[in-house]
């Protein structure tokens, strides 16, 4: 037996549980794996609040780091003892040990730690698809990036120091600010006191920016929608603050706009190309152009509370929990 994380009905973050679950031998194309620390996303609460649906009862989490401690048959690539990390697969993450498919693990090379991958795992490979593959970035380009001071936001912030990208990133507070100019953010809007759009057309002399990314959703969607310039490309990668609902004609009115709403998965296959990304991601790591570290820890039992911080705006950088 072993402990996890597990919820019987959707709700508030008081629905989990830390329960006993068993855990068995690999099958074939599977390896089990001992978690060192799991991640926390804000998609995790999607799903504990049925905003994305799931089967329940269930585990949660779909984003870890560990060792292998066993492989199934027609595993060749994995072995045991390997420390690996993975993004996708079943939901389950938020557990001690787990048994997984084999072939959605990612090898993490020597130089880099677990706390570290941890933190940049699904954070780091968000920033790849998004600067690299969504819209892709060539330097020189001024961009607008929502919650800049977020786990995948701080990330984004040295990656687009790195491409020579100047980005204009939003947060909550005067703090957030500065910590994302830190982590190489040219410009921040502190959405508390500051007008989005009028700061972005302040900064960029009228123009605004060709992309906008946007993870908050609902509370930004206008500000994101008046920072575009004519032709531009709102890219909706999240939906903290609720659902993007408008009626699609608006996009001709402001400035015939390009809409699309992202998702992972589709950006990682097959497991060649999943590699690559996060060979990428690595070598900008190992290179010291791109440094993160969980700026949160809770134990796995505590989960709960992190669901919390991070619900409550409480959080800056990425959050972990420790089996």
């Amino acid at each position: 037996m072993t402990k996890a994380i597990r919820f019987h009905e959707t709700g508030g973050a008081d629905v989990l549980r830390f329960e006993d679950v068993e855990v068995g031998e690999p099958g074939a194309g599977q390896a089990r794996v001992r978690h060192s620390f799991v991640a926390v996303n804000f998609a995790d609460i999607y799903f504990r609040t049925g905003l994305y649906p799931l089967a329940l009862p269930n585990g949660l989490g779909t984003d870890a780091v560990g060792v292998v401690e066993a492989v199934g048959p027609g595993v060749t690539d994995i072995r045991v003892g390997d420390r690996v990390g993975y993004l996708v697969g079943p939901p389950g993450a938020y557990s001690q040990v787990r048994v997984m498919p084999a072939d959605v693990l990612i090898p993490l090379p020597d130089g880099i730690t677990d706390r570290t991958a941890a933190s940049l795992i699904m954070k780091g490979m968000t920033a790849q698809y998004l600067f690299r593959q969504v819209y892709p970035l060539k330097g020189g380009e001024t961009i607008l990036y929502h919650a800049a001071a977020g786990g995948v936001g701080l990330i984004a912030c040295q990656w687009a120091r790195a491409m020579g990208v100047t980005m204009i990133g939003t947060v909550s507070t005067d703090e957030k600010a500065e910590i994302a100019k830190a982590h190489g953010c040219t410009h921040t809007i502190v959405t508390s006191r500051e007008d989005i759009a009028k700061r972005v057309r302040e900064i960029t002399d009228g123009k605004g920016v060709p992309v906008v990314y946007d993870s908050v959703g609902k509370d930004t969607l206008e500000a994101s929608l008046d920072s575009l310039q004519l032709r531009g490309t709102f890219v909706s990668n999240g939906t903290s603050s609720g659902p993007v609902i408008f009626n699609t004609g608006r996009l001709a009115t402001k400035g015939s706009i390009w809409f699309t709403r992202p998702a992972m998965r589709h950006y990682i296959e097959p497991r060649a190309h999943m590699l690559d990304m996060a060979r990428e991601l690595f070598d900008h790591v190992l290179a010291g152009r791109i440094v993160s570290e969980p700026k949160q820890s809770f134990a796995l039992a505590d989960a709960a509370e992190a669901h919390r911080a991070l619900e409550g705006r409480q959080t800056i950088g990425s959050t972990v929990l420790v089996p």
